[in-house]
């Protein structure tokens, strides 16, 4: 019997189809593989039936290791029990508010003892399962710390500006008032030394809001980052004699005992910015200390020494030794000193922070304050003893200036001529006025500024000398004349030919205000408009 051909089924014709169904499955499954978070399916017996590789390998980074009959329960106790999690809650009440959420669905967040931070989505399935996606959102954590950190430092920062416009504000206009009324004053009296008084008073109000001004010029500086030490090895006591000087007369004008204990101690640290610390504390002592003492001296404590400012005075009580260094923070008592913003507590302890120098006080009220600066030692054959006088600068405005300063008294024109050489400028002072020209020729001294007496030896007035120079060498360099004479014509007269006019005593925070006026900002200097 002959056979068709045709009905035998070739190999290909009886095959199998492919299971199409199987390939989307797999092709399915690699995508979640693909996606780089961890997921993974318990079935409705609460059994591991899925994991993707990256859920694989979170279970091993926190310890746990799996199997195809991992329950729930069992998930949670052995990721518990690692230790590995920093859990919020005894471990029960965590693991039994963990299964409901896996019940429920809902998310919580793992924190790691190595930092990082895991996200653990649940979803409830049709079925009873639950599928769960782990995702590692340690670094959106991180953004989202610094963008709360930056949100609160610009709410402090609008904050303190809102309390330092009050607080300016206030300190400003309270001598502003006065001036004003001082002004009225002089102009309608006949008195002349009536006058002469009410001119002393304006004097020291316009000095109260310069010093205010210069406190506010260094919370600018530091703020703009503009402070950078210069660590030297140098000995204490050239800081201390310094402190000495500039303050033992204003506590003999109140009637304090004001002792400097000298110091055979050399310290690392950086000259200025520790003078500036020191000053403000002893500042702070001369102002609030009504009788008694005052007392500057250091104290070795092993690698380190301990310069501290000890006074007699009304003390701090507890709950403000620690806002006291907060700018423009003012304890109740305090406020009735004149001048006194609150800034010089908190420019020293923002210094002190920038060169790592511990800051400390110690105060009880009536029983008086210690404020100490925790500074390390040095080796004293290290330090710079030949270096030159200190400069005593914050944000280096005047570095590299040349000013010529006329002054017949020889202490009052050394003591210029210092505080202008530590401010970094290059000084030529003369006390001698013959052929003043002449000899300034024949250097290459060309100054920046001049600084001059208003009446000079020989009966030469500076206003005068310093046309002479002017013409002569061809200068345009702006002046400032001091005068102890506070005849109203007089110093009228003077601004009137075109020279701003400073009335001695002249306090460094005014001649500061003056020299930055009429060198950077001249168009606030009525005088030189004239």
């Amino acid at each position: 019997m002959a056979t068709d051909s045709r009905s035998e089924a070739s190999p290909r014709a009886t095959a199998p189809a492919p299971d199409r169904a199987a390939e989307h499955v797999s092709e399915v499954l690699q995508g979640f593989d693909s996606i780089g978070h961890g997921l993974a399916v318990w079935s409705r017996n609460d059994l591991l039936i899925y994991r993707t590789k990256a859920c694989a390998q979170f279970f091993e980074d926190v310890g746990v290791k799996p199997s195809d009959d991992l329950s729930l329960t069992d998930f949670l106790n052995m990721l518990a029990a690692t230790g590995f999690l920093l859990l919020p809650q005894d471990t029960e009440v965590w693991t039994e508010e963990e299964l409901r959420l896996f019940r429920t669905g809902g998310a919580s967040n793992y924190t790691c003892t190595n930092g990082r931070i895991y996200c653990n989505e649940r979803w409830p399935l049709p079925n009873g399962g639950v599928s769960m996606l782990i995702r590692d959102i340690t670094e959106v954590k991180r953004h989202q710390t610094s963008l709360e950190k930056a949100r609160d430092e610009a709410d402090r920062a609008d904050k303190t500006k809102s309390r330092f416009l009050r607080a300016a504000n206030h300190d400003l206009r309270q001598p502003l008032a006065t001036l004003k009324i001082l002004i009225y004053n002089c102009m309608v009296s006949d008195d002349e030394e009536h006058k002469g008084d009410l001119l002393h008073a304006m004097d020291i109000s316009v000095s109260i809001m310069e010093d205010l001004l210069g406190a506010l010029l260094n919370v600018g500086q530091l703020d703009a980052g503009q402070v950078k030490p210069r660590i030297t090895t140098f000995q204490l006591s050239t800081l201390l004699e310094r402190m000495d000087i500039e303050f033992s007369h204003q506590a003999r004008e109140k009637g304090l005992n004001f002792r400097v204990v000298q110091s055979r101690y050399a310290v690392v640290t950086d000259r200025a910015l520790l003078e500036r610390i020191v000053s403000n504390l002893v500042a702070n002592a001369v102002r609030y200390t009504e009788r008694g003492s005052i007392l500057v001296g250091v104290r070795r404590t092993r690698d380190k020494v301990r310069l501290e400012v000890r006074d007699s005075g009304v003390g701090i009580a507890p709950e403000h030794c620690e806002a006291i260094f907060d700018e423009f923070y003012q304890v109740a008592h305090s406020r009735n000193h004149r001048g006194a913003l609150g800034l010089g507590l908190s420019i020293s302890k923002r210094i002190a922070d920038i060169l790592e120098h511990p800051l400390d006080v110690k105060s009880r009220p009536g029983e008086g304050t210690i404020f100490s600066i925790v500074l390390p030692v040095g080796d004293i054959l290290q330090s710079d003893i030949g270096e030159p006088e200190i400069n005593e600068k914050i944000g280096g405005e005047f570095v590299g200036l040349s000013i010529l300063v006329l002054e017949d008294d020889e202490i009052l024109r050394d003591a210029l001529t210092e505080l202008l050489e530590r401010w970094g400028i290059k000084v030529e002072a003369f006390g001698a006025f013959d052929d003043l020209a002449g000899r300034l020729r024949e250097t290459a001294f060309r100054p920046d500024l001049i600084i001059t007496d208003y009446r000079l030896q020989g009966g030469l007035k500076g206003d005068e000398t310093v046309r002479d120079i002017r013409a002569k060498l061809k200068l345009d360099a702006p002046a400032i004349v001091v005068t102890a004479d506070t005849d109203p014509k007089l110093i009228e007269g003077i601004r009137g030919d075109g020279f701003p006019v400073l009335i001695k005593p002249v306090s460094p925070p005014r001649l500061r205000v003056m020299m930055h006026n009429i060198l950077y900002e001249p168009e606030l200097v009525r005088e030189l408009k004239s």
